[in-house]
Parts: structure tokens; C-alpha cells; sequence
């Protein structure tokens, strides 16, 4: 199958403010870009860009003072499959992990390890080592955090989430990955475009998502405690530790994002 996806994005800024921006398609997809995602503007700026200590593609632009329009329209080819499962994946002594996948192993801006190890350890320590602890996390944050926009913050950390009991799809995200890296389970934040193919209506209002992937078995997997069951056609933009590094736009002086829209549907023949 194919998968239209895109955004358009209007700031308004009091003066030409710098700006990085990481809304490109992970190189991980590059061979099923159909369409290309390039960063468009409105009016036309200059656009460099680089890759990150991650891997992701940043772009950089000096926004102009007064409105610019950020947005593209891509068409990417699609399996049309659901996400994997293996539920026989084992997870791995930390001893015997790659050295690569550590850093996922360690507290970040948004995952505060330290405090929630002792509760991870009561909650999750009876569970299945491997994938089912794992999907034991999933389990637990989907029913413990209650979804809303108005409860989205840029601030938002794991521990406030567990606390706080509500949130939106990277909230959901931080807690299981805080967790999981309690447990040993070398977790990432992902990022990204995920459309309704395959979903019961009604539907949500479409934004870019967040999931993460655990290391177990040799590979990295997919889960998603927002959603807490398999979906097709994610897209994938950046990965990282956490929110902070995968951010779709990070600016360097004041600005008001002022309209703000995201698709992911499926190309009808």
C-alpha cells in the first residue's frame, strides 16, 4: 500500500528567529519514499540541514519576523502489515548488551529513572523477563493514564505522568520507557507519522505520534502503550532518549505556533 503523509505548520514570529527542525522521514525508510518529504517554506528561506548524534535528519532556517509556513506532502510505499510481535524475544543480561544500546539504558530529560525505580521493581518484578514484561509496562500504563489534549505539557515528565494519571501519546511513551529502563530493558523514544489504517472509527484529531522499541532478542521492537495493540503504517521521523531529542522544532526566540496539521492516509487506487 501507500501512505500520504505531511504537515503544515504556521509560526509567527516578532523577529527572524533560528530554528532546527526534525520532521524528515527516518533514512531507515528512505527506499520507500515514493514522493520526497522535502521541507517547504512560505516565503522562501534558505534550508541546511545534518544529522544528528542519533542519526535523525535536522534541518536548520532562520525564520523570517511575521508568519512562516513550514510543510511538505510525501507519498511512502508501506507493507501494509501489522507491527511485529515475538513474544518469545528474551531480553538480554546487561552485561551481555550491545554497547550501542546503553545510553537507552540511563535516565533523560523526560524518563527519571531514579524515581521510579522502586516503583517499576514492585509493579513489574513478577512479571515475565523478556517480551511479556515488557507488554506487562504497556499493560499497565495504558490503564493507568487517562488521554486528553488538555492534559498535554511540553514540560511533562514520566514521574508527573505516574503521578498525575493523565496525558497524550508521548506522556504514555515516557513512563513505559522510564520503566522499562528501571527494568534493565533498553528502551528509545520514536516519533512519527501514524495513520487509522486498520482502526475502528471515530478518529482521533491527527497529530504526529510517539511510540518506543525495546531491545530484546537481538533487535529492536516496536510497542506502543498509547494504543497498547498492533497498528500498520507507522512512519518513522526520529528516535532518541526521549522527547527532548527528537522535538519537531526546537527555536531560538519567541514565536507562536499558530495553526498546526499532520496527515497519514492511505493512497486509494
Amino acid at each position: 500500500m501507500q501512505i500520504r503523509v505531511g504537515y503544515e505548520l504556521i509560526y509567527d514570529c516578532p523577529h527572524a528567529t533560528p530554528m532546527i527542525l526534525s520532521l524528515n522521514i527516518h533514512y531507515s525508510r528512505a527506499s520507500d519514499v515514493v514522493v520526497p518529504d522535502h521541507l517547504m517554506t512560505s516565503p522562501s528561506v534558505p534550508v541546511t540541514a545534518y544529522r544528528d548524534t542519533f542519526g535523525n535528519w535536522c534541518s536548520r532556517i532562520v525564520a523570517p519576523k511575521g508568519e512562516v509556513k513550514l510543510f511538505t506532502d510525501a507519498i511512502v510505499n508501506d507493507n501494509g502489515e501489522w507491527d511485529v510481535a515475538v513474544t518469545s524475544a528474551l531480553q538480554h543480561p546487561v552485561q551481555e548488551l550491545p554497547e550501542e544500546t546503553l545510553v537507552f539504558l540511563l535516565g533523560s530529560r523526560y524518563c527519571e529513572t531514579d524515581l521510579l525505580s522502586d516503583v517499576a521493581w514492585r509493579l513489574f518484578q513478577q512479571a515475565p523477563t523478556g517480551w511479556g514484561r515488557v507488554q506487562a509496562i504497556c499493560d499497565f500504563v495504558h490503564q493507568h493514564i487517562r488521554f486528553g489534549y488538555e492534559h498535554a505539557r511540553a514540560t511533562k515528565t514520566a514521574w508527573e505522568v505516574f503521578n498525575q494519571r493523565t496525558g497524550v501519546c508521548r506522556d504514555y511513551t515516557h513512563l513505559a520507557i522510564a520503566f522499562c529502563r528501571c527494568m534493565n530493558i533498553p528502551a528509545r523514544y520514536c516519533t512519527g507519522y501514524l495513520s487509522d489504517i486498520g482502526m475502528p472509527p471515530p478518529y482521533g484529531m491527527m497529530d504526529f505520534a510517539a511510540w518506543f522499541e525495546a531491545y530484546l532478542g537481538g533487535h529492536w521492537y516496536v510497542f506502543d502503550p498509547r494504543n497498547n495493540q498492533p497498528c500498520i503504517g507507522r512512519v518513522l521521523i526520529a528516535r532518541g532518549r526521549d522527547a527532548a531529542d527528537v522535538a519537531i522544532s526546537n527555536t531560538f526566540g519567541a514565536n507562536t505556533l499558530k495553526s498546526f496539521k499532520v496527515w497519514a492516509d492511505e493512497v486509494k487506487n
